[in-house]
């Protein structure tokens, strides 16, 4: 449960970011670029962003998350890129790391304490609520390790977990739930190859508690967990719903979260996520990315990712046709039932992470890399960006504009703001 102490921060978190509203002034958001992480004003009325400066990290930039009193920001950086998927300028640094910085009033960003060094590439970072540990994932091997965050929100000693806990195959995402009683793991599977049988996916749940994590359950609907890839799950705001994007499938699963932090052993609803079903069949590396509640609940946003490739004209590698968008979910408030009312074209490829502002009015979506896409036999590449849409009162996006990203220096992997990474 969250004690006084935390519940004082994250009230005194909300209020300044509620006062940035009620006045109308722009909030940080970031972006990073290989090892560069680039902050941002976002001006929400105008759906617009403005550069403002930018840290350079000793690796490429993986993910983020902020401490839940807003005045820290903990990433996560390696310059072990997979050989799978999209790729950019790598490095000569071979370490791992996780970076703690200070944000200041515009937000921008100060190291704050020594970086703690890690055993692997890390894939996810997030904080528990009551800011007192950083969770990392990682893939290969699939693994976890706890830290814990010291009372001045520098990165403290890792926690050698004792209980020898299950993380599955390779893992995704980890998440304290609501009320922090337990972690969700996200450990995605393979599809299988002409050479290797699928890998089943599973989501964990693990006990929590001073640090440790206990294996509590396993979910792998169908009692296998294969045809089973979760990606990345969000938790409803107020109501008891896990909604989980399944990768390898284009879906959305919906769960059930119960008040001892476990989830409902199969999902209560399934739907795929591509307006075309059979379109990873038809265009290989199709898959869905992230997923995030709007902030009333009403909303699910989640996004497809298409960037598969053919031969074109000359040799040159060319977009396969698949499916690049945000799909908006209408969430029943009672049921958790998802409905499916847009797939909003991304105006990019390989829409990685996105993020909305603390009101729900703006959502913007960062797309890796460039591609070379070919109309009628003419070549034109489509830049890796930042693409910006307005959302309304029905949940719905309408495109505001794209701000194009340079990705010489490496692949925008990672962007968000401080409420929401």
């Amino acid at each position: 449960m969250l004690n006084r102490r935390t519940f004082g921060t994250l009230l005194a978190g909300a209020a300044a970011w509620g006062d940035a509203r009620a006045a109308g002034t722009t909030l940080p958001f970031y972006a990073s670029a290989g090892p560069e992480l680039d902050l941002y004003a976002l001006d929400v009325g105008a759906a617009s962003l403005a550069h403002r400066g930018s840290v350079t990290l000793p690796a490429n930039v993986q993910y983020a998350w902020p401490h839940p009193s807003l005045k820290y920001l903990y990433v996560i950086a390696s310059n072990g890129q997979p050989g799978s998927g999209p790729m950019g300028a790598t490095g000569s640094d071979k370490n791992h790391y996780a970076i703690a910085y200070r944000i200041g009033p515009d937000g921008t960003l100060t190291q704050h304490g020594k970086p703690a060094v890690l055993p692997v590439r890390p894939l996810h970072a997030s904080v528990d609520h009551e800011g007192a540990y950083l969770l990392i994932a990682y893939n290969r091997p699939s693994m976890v390790t706890v830290h814990r965050l010291r009372p001045d929100g520098s990165i403290g000693e890792e926690v050698k977990q004792t209980h020898n806990p299950d993380f599955g195959i390779y893992a995704h995402q980890v998440r304290a739930t609501p009320l922090n009683k337990t972690v969700t793991l996200c450990s995605r599977g393979n599809d299988p190859t002409a050479t290797k049988p699928e890998d089943p996916g599973h989501i964990e749940v693990f006990g929590f508690q001073d640090g440790q994590l206990s294996n509590l359950e396993t979910i792998f609907p169908g009692n296998s967990g294969l045809g089973f890839g979760p990606r990345h799950l969000d938790f409803h705001p107020t109501a008891p719903f896990v909604y989980v994007s399944l990768e390898r499938e284009n879906a959305l699963y919906v769960f059930g979260l119960k008040p001892d932090g476990t989830m409902t052993p199969q999902p209560l609803f399934k739907r795929s996520t591509l307006i075309d079903p059979d379109g990873k069949a038809k265009h290989p590396g199709q898959g869905a990315g992230p997923i995030h509640c709007h902030p009333n609940g009403k909303f699910v946003y989640q996004t497809n990712r298409g960037s598969g490739t053919i031969a074109g004209p000359d040799g040159k590698k060319v977009w396969n046709g698949g499916e690049n968008s945000v799909v908006v979910w209408s969430i029943d408030q009672a049921t958790g039932e998802p409905t499916r009312i847009q797939n909003a074209p991304a105006h990019g490829f390989e829409l990685r992470t996105f993020t909305m502002d603390p009101a729900g009015k703006v959502l913007i979506a960062a797309s890796t890399t460039p591609m070379l896409v070919n109309e009628g036999g003419t070549l034109s590449t489509v830049s890796a960006g930042l693409s910006i849409f307005r959302i309304g009162d029905d949940g719905k996006l309408s495109f505001a504009r794209k701000a194009d990203i340079d990705t010489a220096k490496g692949v925008q992997f990672w962007c968000g703001l401080l409420n929401m990474p």
